[in-house]
């Protein structure tokens, strides 16, 4: 008897290695997981979610967008640290970057590369004009005008403009309600984070469910889970 016993004493340590095992095997599991996405968040791609209307009628507000960083931009997750890679936008192409000068407390923005590095930008009779020909366009909504000089931010001098080295003029395709290169300037290379590659989401809901409150946004969701109607179906996947 003395010797069951203490075989029972000799194998309960075993199962309790065992147990100590799995649990350190499933915790090293998710750190290469959790590490995994944070590497990918920073690097290949990330998530956004359109707040305004200023790219109507090609993004509307509660479109969620899959951003591409590759080539673009590679970061430090839960940082603002980031260094610029090797790709340069083409024009008309959408980028997200971060907002402009005294503007640093905002969410990334979503713009359409109008002007590249060296050329003269100038706006008149409704449209865009770049080296002095008119750039053809099919995705605005209204005419393009000029702000009036009140509304421009301090220190830009409006147009026309030669754009600077590294540099580009963005504009949205909402041409009457876009706060963009017209008002504030160029976007320096290094602020250009990204493109978007895709729509995963899209609900149907006001700006103020997309403005960052986590509250708001919840409300939306739930919304949109209880009437399925607010969710744009036919917007889902549609690629760029």
């Amino acid at each position: 008897m003395k010797d069951k016993a203490s075989a029972k004493k000799k194998t309960a340590p075993k199962q309790d290695d065992s147990l100590g095992a799995r649990v350190r095997q499933e915790m090293v599991a998710w750190f290469w997981v959790v590490l995994v996405f944070l590497l990918v968040n920073g690097t290949l791609g990330q998530a956004r979610v359109i707040p305004s209307g200023s790219m109507e009628n090609t993004l509307l507000i509660g479109d969620h967008l899959i951003m591409s960083r590759v080539g673009y931009d590679a970061g430090i997750p839960f940082t603002n640290l980031h260094v610029s890679l090797w790709k340069n936008p083409r024009r008309q192409q959408m980028v997200i970057f971060q907002p402009p000068y005294g503007h640093n407390n905002k969410p990334d923005l979503i713009k359409r590369v109008i002007g590249l590095p060296g050329e003269t930008v100038d706006v008149h009779d409704g449209f865009v004009w770049i080296d002095g020909k008119k750039l053809e366009e099919k995705y605005t909504t209204g005419p393009t005008e000029l702000p009036s000089s009140y509304e421009r931010l301090p220190g830009f001098h409006g147009l026309p403009l030669t754009v600077p080295k590294d540099e580009y003029f963005v504009m949205g395709d909402n041409r009457g309600n876009s706060y963009d290169s017209r008002f504030w300037g160029c976007v320096p290379r290094g602020a250009i984070i990204g493109t978007p590659v895709a729509i995963y989401m899209s609900v149907e809901e006001p700006e103020a469910a997309w403005n960052g409150n986590l509250a708001n946004r919840f409300l939306a969701y739930a919304d949109a889970m209880a009437h399925p109607g607010k969710v744009r179906w036919k917007r889902l996947f549609d690629t760029f």
